[in-house]
């Protein structure tokens, strides 16, 4: 790919961008990555090899999903490498150039935190390469230093933000600063942390919406609360999953957690999920009304004191109704987040819908969590009140937590705001639950799947057998 003028460096960072909209990103496999292969989300799909990738159970390296992952995320960071070889050199306005190369960046460091998350010691291509000039393999340390380090030279000249039109969904200096911190974090960075958050609210470009289920529908995306959102539409319905003029430009979650009769019901929610919800119930008494547009579930299976949460349809029938005479299904949780539902009683493989990567609400307790950590928790307590006082519940009092009982209410917290999110692994590694035998007995307790998870091996996915055969990269440990 030659870029030769303006318009070709706008085509080159689009070209960026659509690597979001891959099977191996945001389009299917990341949300199995992610989600599935977390405590609060299994599945028990007929496809074995799929299910026992979610169960940390992998004995072809190379297995689709891993390939996808590997194949599309290095495809897009390559276009970015493009941009970011070539776009210097062009004669055009050096205002929009920045911001270019910016995005490039953004995206490049968007990538590599999914992939230093997934495989840990991957190559670091920072150049165009070919198969005579292939990247060396870097340590998780070294991947994540550059994520670091490309988002502290995009910010500066990333937009604030954008009014519409073709420009909705570019990186913005928020963006950028969200994904800076969130890298803090994962590395336990705590005040840098603390620092990127701090100007993400000061910014006031950001809001919590008054309707917590805006963030999951097409008809209210790019809203107050979004951060960093993936593109989606359903405009190429029924249009192929490669990455041509012809692709889908649709996501496919939908597709594969919708409920039996209407989706491929690859993905299912742990019961200790609901559980979590109906731990307390709004200032009027209700359920968590999260519960409900978080997942579809039977009522009758869980005792509480709680009144029947008004929303029980289940794309357009009551559950009990649908899956009448059918006790395995009957007894089963389903996703709702990201399902069409709303406005349609069945699911395709193009859902309109965008993938809400980063949104204010994960902010506002990411920053709790990093003011805790350094021994602030008085100043948390607001930051978490924020997302409470959305959905009804009654505020934490200041004074009665300590910094341990906090730590405990902010993993409780992230649960109800945010489960099936695709941000539960993050969580996990960082809270430090993957990485002894006691705490991944903890985890077994609410996820059998975990039975198969092995400290030092489990946390990494396998390097592809074809990586390792061809360009001698090392192999992750344990596989």
């Amino acid at each position: 790919m030659v870029l030769a003028n303006r318009a070709d460096a706008v085509k080159g960072i689009n070209a960026a961008y659509s690597g979001l909209q891959q099977l191996g990103t945001y389009r299917r496999w990341l949300h199995f990555a992610y989600d599935l292969r977390s405590d609060d989300s299994f599945s028990q799909s007929p496809w074995g090899e799929l299910a026992d990738f979610t169960r940390f159970t992998q004995a072809n390296y190379d297995f689709e999903v891993s390939q996808n992952l590997w194949r599309d995320h290095y495809r897009a960071i390559w276009r970015t490498n493009q941009v970011l070889a070539n776009v210097p050199a062009i004669q055009m306005n050096e205002t929009l150039k920045k911001r270019v190369l910016a995005e490039a960046k953004f995206l490049r460091a968007l990538y590599y935190y999914n992939l230093a998350a997934l495989y840990g010691n991957v190559p670091l291509a920072l150049t165009p390469s070919d198969p005579t000039n292939l990247p060396a393999q870097a340590t998780e340390a070294q991947v994540w230093e550059q994520v670091i380090a490309d988002l502290q030279q995009a910010k500066p000249d990333l937009d604030a933000t954008y009014s519409g039109g073709n420009d909705m969904g570019r990186a913005t200096r928020g963006a950028a600063a969200t994904l800076l911190g969130k890298v803090y974090m994962q590395n336990k960075q705590w005040a840098l942390a603390s620092a990127q958050f701090a100007e993400v609210i000061s910014s006031n470009q950001y809001r919590l919406t008054t309707n917590y289920t805006d963030n999951f529908r097409h008809t209210t995306e790019n809203n107050t609360e979004s951060i960093f959102e993936v593109q989606f539409s359903d405009a190429k319905l029924g249009g192929n999953d490669g990455d041509d003029a012809t692709s889908s430009e649709g996501g496919q979650r939908s597709q594969f957690w919708g409920v039996p009769g209407a989706g491929f019901v690859d993905g299912e929610v742990r019961p200790w999920v609901v559980n979590e919800f109906l731990q307390e119930g709004t200032t009027t008494g209700a359920r968590d009304p999260r519960l409900a547009a978080t997942v579809f579930y039977n009522r009758r299976q869980f005792t509480t004191a709680l009144p029947v949460d008004a929303d029980t349809l289940v794309y357009g029938n009551g559950f009990l109704r649908r899956f009448k005479g059918n006790a395995r299904d009957l007894s089963r949780i389903y996703w709702r987040k990201y399902q069409t539902d709303y406005y349609r009683t069945f699911e395709n493989f193009d859902s309109p819908i965008n993938h809400r990567v980063m949104r204010y609400a994960d902010v506002l307790l990411l920053q709790a969590e990093a003011l805790n950590e350094q021994n602030q928790t008085g100043n948390a307590i607001p930051l978490i009140n924020q997302v409470r006082t959305r959905v009804g519940l009654a505020p934490l009092t200041a004074g009665s937590f300590s910094q341990a009982s906090l730590r405990t209410q902010i993993m409780h917290e992230r649960v109800t705001e945010l489960t099936g999110e695709g941000l539960r692994w993050f969580d996990l590694k960082r809270w430090g639950l993957l990485d002894s035998q006691a705490s991944i007995d903890q985890l077994k307790a609410r996820d059998t799947d975990f039975n198969s998870f092995q400290v030092g091996r489990s946390r990494l996915l396998p390097i592809l057998q074809t990586e390792v055969d061809l360009a001698r990269y090392q192999q992750n440990p344990g596989w």
